[in-house]
């Protein structure tokens, strides 16, 4: 079986990403493309798709999200992601018992004595008419019925676990400042999502899309992207369709056949990536993009500088100038280029008005 290396897995990485080289897709293929970007922090994902796509425009975004063609809500790992409405409808009940577990391990002693059916009726009633809801709305609404300690834990968080819904704009949209207000997904996407089938093709069909954007990839990995169980059955259901590899920890990595595995030693452009991107949250083994010592910024909501394909900064934006801090040494010709890339995203940032960037 032949061996990946790192540098391999890495240009691999860079180019399901779309990180290699900046991608001619619209804004909905590149969403689509992605599996949807993790949103928890509502401008992110104008800043992952600004890294990827030529001429970004913001309003392309704006203008999916109003129209309903991509939604926000829970999904991947319990976390709020950007994703196509369609995927949503399909993905959506393969998650249900990730969301409702992960849930439940944040809140049970919260929820305990509750019967989450009443609960999920309550919420569903409503929202019956449609209207999006705020979450003091329905907390009200729910702490009237079940008083416990934390209301919010009868709010966001449960809601989105329990019941299928959408967080609708206008937060989410460009530089909009907004709280979270909810819809039944059914109401707010025109349909029910779709059930799952016996024989499981729903998993099969989220194992390509992940290997499409993420391979070459173990199942260990799979898993740490969508935080659901089971994918590794799809997996072996699928291993005649698929290609093997390993990585040099001796994982068996799976992956489409003909996807792009670029040569190691393809030239990687300096990215600055949003929090929270799933270029380093897709995967169990983030080996491939982050080092060890650095994996923690993964995780901790920490804007990233891909230098020759690896996280080798961090960045923040201060008034209207982007500050860079490396978190190892740089050349002289790494620096000249991180530098030339700060500068542009200072100005896509400011609209033009500032490209200024400081490198502590």
């Amino acid at each position: 079986m032949t061996v990946l290396t790192l540098p391999a897995l890495n240009r691999a990485t860079l180019a399901r990403q779309l990180l290699l080289e900046r991608a001619d897709l619209d804004v909905l293929a590149a969403v689509a493309h992605l599996g949807g970007l993790q949103a928890q922090e509502p401008q992110e994902p104008f800043v992952g798709l600004w890294s990827r796509l030529h001429g970004f425009d913001p309003s392309a975004l704006d203008a999916l999200v109003v129209g309903r063609q991509v939604v926000r809500a829970h999904l991947m790992r319990c976390t709020v992601h950007l994703v196509t409405s369609q995927d949503m409808l399909a993905w959506r009940a393969r998650h249900d018992a990730m969301l409702r577990g992960r849930m439940l391990g944040i809140y049970r002693s919260e929820l305990d004595g509750v019967d989450l059916v009443q609960f999920a009726e309550v919420a569903r009633d409503f929202l019956a008419d449609g209207e999006p809801r705020s979450m003091s709305e329905l907390a009200q609404v729910l702490v009237a019925r079940w008083p416990v300690p934390r209301p919010r834990a009868h709010a966001e968080l449960a809601i989105a676990c329990l019941v299928p819904v959408a967080q609708t704009p206008p937060r989410g949209l460009w530089r909009v400042k907004a709280g979270v207000q909810v819809a039944l997904l059914s109401s707010w996407l025109g349909r029910e999502i779709d059930p799952l089938t016996a024989d499981d093709l729903v998993g099969q069909a989220l194992v390509r899309r992940y290997l499409a954007a993420y391979g070459p990839a173990a199942t260990a990995d799979i898993r740490s992207w969508s935080g659901i169980a089971g994918l590794p059955g799809a997996v072996k259901a699928m291993r005649d369709e698929l290609v093997s590899f390993r990585d040099e920890r001796g994982r068996v990595l799976w992956d489409l056949p003909g996807a792009p595995r670029p040569d190691p030693e393809t030239p990687a452009p300096v990215r600055f990536l949003p929090a929270f991107d799933n270029a380093l949250l897709g995967y169990d083994d983030r080996t491939r993009i982050v080092d060890d010592a650095h994996r923690g910024l993964s995780v901790a909501g920490t804007r990233v500088v891909l230098v020759d394909g690896r996280v080798s900064a961090t960045w923040k934006v201060q008034a209207d100038t982007v500050t860079v801090t490396p978190v190892r040494a740089l050349s002289a010709h790494e620096l000249g280029a991180l530098a030339e890339e700060g500068a542009a995203t200072a100005s896509f940032l400011s609209d033009g008005d500032s490209d200024r960037v400081v490198i502590e």
